[in-house]
């Protein structure tokens, strides 16, 4: 058992695919013992998702990590009481179904809190429980179009494109983790169940806390820019020598300064503010483009890092993987898998603690792996029980 500061916590993640699981595992890393819920049959479709490892999905041994699975079938008749059961020895309950679904399974906030009348539940959803969309379906590229991101991501005069992850279910995914966090404090304060609300686009739309306010003030929407930004110059993405990629965003003025003596740019210096540098961005950017053109990418490092220019590389996956600091500091590790013994490369839990750390403890279950055990010890069922329940296709 974990001695993390949410240690003690009680999960129930009755979630599938990101936003919601992410939130649970969150949870999970820093202490908290998480059930998930699946179907008996092929369970979270995350555990499909290619590539597959032994028929497994590797994203799937990152996603399911530090869970416990139970099986139980959402539609048949008796899958609330046990569903209720299982809530009414839980702490917060993670859900990310349509409200309409909560509804007709008999799970909702209104359903469970008769079994436990202090219940905290985190819904996420595509569009929040309340509004006219509020019974829409919809996905992590729904819920970006929707409030904006899609909209300002791309080139200027070219279609929007796609980040490259989903990003509303991973910001969506942390906010909601908060969010339980928040509600948590609250329930301990006021003794009173608690409801989050959390649609997977309202916490981009905070996120992009220029998108709105620019369009109150000018009456116009933020077009896409590409990689420049309207308000700083040079911000790009710079090709070196050696056919690598260097972010470079000399964002203040003292940036610019050590940057135009790096560059041994006297001239430039005259550009010695914002203004100045944005009327002359055409200049600016092809004399950065040729210097950093002219430099293979770990020499460059090397003297930006000397003179304290923020720039940095555009990492893949394997020069993350590769990176003295991600290594040193243990942000990506090598967990053991249970089945192979072989191990198997995944994020860590992310930030240091002074008091506290994170852990991916147990690793991703297999499906219904935890069923007998779960429902004997918090639903208090007897072996016969679970049993008739197998037989009768209930879990």
């Amino acid at each position: 058992m974990s001695n993390g500061p949410l240690s003690g916590v009680r999960v129930l993640d009755v979630s599938t695919i990101l936003a919601g699981p992410l939130a649970s595992s969150l949870l999970g890393e820093f202490g908290a013992e998480v059930i998930k819920i699946e179907h008996p049959v092929g369970g979270d479709p995350a555990r499909l998702y290619p590539p597959l490892e032994d028929g497994v999905s590797s994203g799937w041994r990152m996603l399911g990590r530090v869970k416990r699975s139970v099986t139980i079938d959402l539609h048949h008749p008796e899958a609330a009481g046990l569903v209720g059961r299982l809530a009414a020895a839980a702490d917060i309950v993670v859900t990310n179904f349509r409200p309409r679904t909560l509804r007709r399974y008999r799970i909702d906030f209104d359903d469970l809190r008769a079994y436990r009348p202090d219940l905290v539940m985190v819904h996420v959803s595509a569009f929040g429980r309340t509004g006219p969309y509020a019974d829409r379906p919809g996905f992590a590229r729904v819920a970006e179009a929707f409030a904006g991101l899609t909209y300002r991501t791309g080139e200027p005069g070219r279609p929007p494109v796609f980040a490259g992850y989903p990003v509303a279910d991973g910001v969506t995914g942390i906010y909601a983790a908060f969010a339980a966090m928040l509600a948590l404090r609250q329930r301990d304060l006021t003794g009173e169940a608690q409801l989050a609300d959390i649609p997977l686009y309202e916490p981009l739309l905070r996120m992009m806390e220029d998108f709105v306010v620019e369009y109150g003030a000018t009456g116009e929407s933020r077009e896409r820019q590409g990689n420049e930004n309207p308000h700083i110059s040079p911000n790009n993405l710079y090709r070196t020598r050696d056919g690598r990629w260097l972010a470079l965003p000399a964002s203040t003025e003292q940036m610019w300064r050590r940057l135009v003596k790096v560059m041994d740019a006297a001239d430039l210096a005259v550009h010695d503010s914002m203004s100045a540098r944005l009327e002359h961005r055409e200049e600016i950017e092809t004399r950065v483009s040729a210097f950093v053109a002219a430099h293979d990418l770990e020499p460059l490092m090397s003297l930006l890092v000397d003179a304290g220019v923020a720039a940095g590389p555009v990492n893949s996956a394997a020069d993350v993987c590769a990176d003295p600091h991600i290594r040193a500091r243990g942000s990506v590790m090598e967990v053991p898998d249970e089945d192979t013994g072989r191990p198997r490369l995944m994020q860590a839990p992310a930030g240091r603690f002074s008091g506290f750390e994170g852990t991916v403890g147990r690793g991703a279950p297999a499906l219904g792996e935890h069923t007998t055990e779960v429902l004997r010890e918090l639903a208090g069922l007897a072996e016969s029980e679970i049993h008739d329940l197998r037989h009768r296709g209930v879990v």
